[in-house]
């Protein structure tokens, strides 16, 4: 009993921080790109009054919409929530961290995805299907390569064998990217989060120049804003898994959590920089990049640590 509340404590925490950050990190993406173009930009608090602007507004649901219209973006929040709870739990307390937590989150981080093509798909909009169409083939193309680059890591990359993220945190060899397999897991990772969250040069799925927000293109009120919602949190998720995996964690003591935090920074800077300085890629073009490029990449780099190659 007393694991479950510690375990309830944690998830309220951490989503709510996460959620916090994520919005954040939404603000520093904005003001970037708006300094890219010449712009001012929005103040801080631009993300959060968006929120609450959506979840003010009246919830529409079209006539021909599916069941599973309104539970999509729940289910997709919910994920996220989990996802960055057991992240943050790995470097906070590593010793409540559970052996296979990396396989969940990898799991847990799709799901997203996966209610977006729903949410599309159930929406009755043709626009709507286009989109949950090419997330689709946008997920086949990138969660094959992320999963090799996490491997480097789990098959020995930092110092062990292991499926556990706390492990992984406590590596001896963390603070740094310590192997060959683990530079090149660290820099497909980026543009497999770059994918996942659905930036350029990888918005094809949602492209509103040209199916008009593609599966989102029937949300409106509460359910749009979860889906916002869903998007700032894994754009502070997946940073955070990124350098927790790949690049030695947060922690620990204070000047680890503010290592941390700017190694952080560093892979959300790199997102922001590709966002603005390339434009959209056809569905097909990611495909080929993400299966005959960033994959046989993934498997070298998953040889690499199986020989322990420093």
């Amino acid at each position: 009993m007393q694991t479950i509340l510690s375990w309830g404590a944690l998830f309220v925490v951490g989503s709510v921080g996460t959620l916090v950050l994520g919005l954040l990190t939404k603000w520093v993406d904005r003001k970037v790109t708006a300094r890219v173009q010449w712009r001012v930009g929005p103040p801080w608090y631009q993300p959060f009054a968006d929120v609450l602007k959506l979840l003010g507004k009246e919830t529409i649901v079209p006539e021909h919409a599916g069941p599973g219209f309104l539970v999509a973006p729940l289910a997709g929040f919910a994920a996220t929530c989990l996802a960055a709870t057991v992240i943050w739990v790995a470097n906070v307390r590593p010793d409540l961290s559970f052996v296979g937590d990396v396989i969940v989150v990898i799991y847990l981080l799709a799901i997203p995805s996966l209610m977006i093509i729903l949410g599309g798909s159930m929406s009755g909009n043709p626009h709507g299907a286009v989109g949950a169409s090419r997330e689709m083939k946008l997920l086949l193309a990138y969660e094959l390569p992320f999963v090799f680059a996490v491997l480097a890591v789990i098959l020995g990359a930092t110092g062990e064998r292991t499926l556990s993220l706390g492990a992984i945190a406590r590596s001896p060899m963390r603070g740094s990217l310590a192997t060959l397999a683990c530079v090149v897991g660290f820099l497909i990772s980026i543009f497999c989060i770059q994918a996942k969250l659905g930036l350029v040069p990888f918005d094809i799925a949602e492209a509103e120049t040209e199916i008009m927000g593609g599966p989102f293109v029937e949300y409106s009120g509460a359910p749009l804003a979860m889906f916002y919602l869903t998007k700032a949190m894994l754009f502070a998720t997946l940073p955070a898994f990124v350098v927790t995996v790949f690049w030695g964690g947060f922690g620990p003591g204070t000047g680890g959590w503010i290592l941390g935090f700017l190694k952080y920074l560093v892979v959300v800077v790199a997102v922001v920089l590709m966002r603005n300085t390339n434009p959209r890629v056809r569905i097909d073009h990611a495909l080929k990049f993400f299966w005959f490029g960033l994959t046989p990449a993934g498997v070298i780099a998953a040889a690499l640590a199986m020989a322990g190659t420093p």
